[in-house]
């Protein structure tokens, strides 16, 4: 069994963290989106303007927490509720 409300908050530091860095990181390096679009996504594309304020850092923050929180909820309900 896993400890479901334990892997939840361990999800929300760790997404915390890493959308904390790489938030940093298109903030002091901008040109980071386009390389990673092009050599992860395999694509080109405009992204359009950047937009980087305290409010879209908070809103972005909270959208891939309650994302990440779905994610992990249903990994911990089907790994608990599936026999071996």
């Amino acid at each position: 069994m896993i400890n479901t409300n334990h892997l939840l908050k361990v999800a929300t530091y760790w997404v915390s963290i890493v959308y904390a860095v790489c938030y940093l990181g298109v903030l002091l390096f901008p040109s980071i989106r386009e390389t990673f679009m092009l050599y992860a996504l395999h694509t080109k594309g405009s992204l359009g303007t950047d937009v980087l304020t305290l409010s879209t850092f908070i809103s972005g923050l909270v959208i891939w927490n309650i994302v990440a929180l779905l994610g992990v909820w249903l990994f911990a309900f089907l790994f608990n509720s599936t026999k071996q």
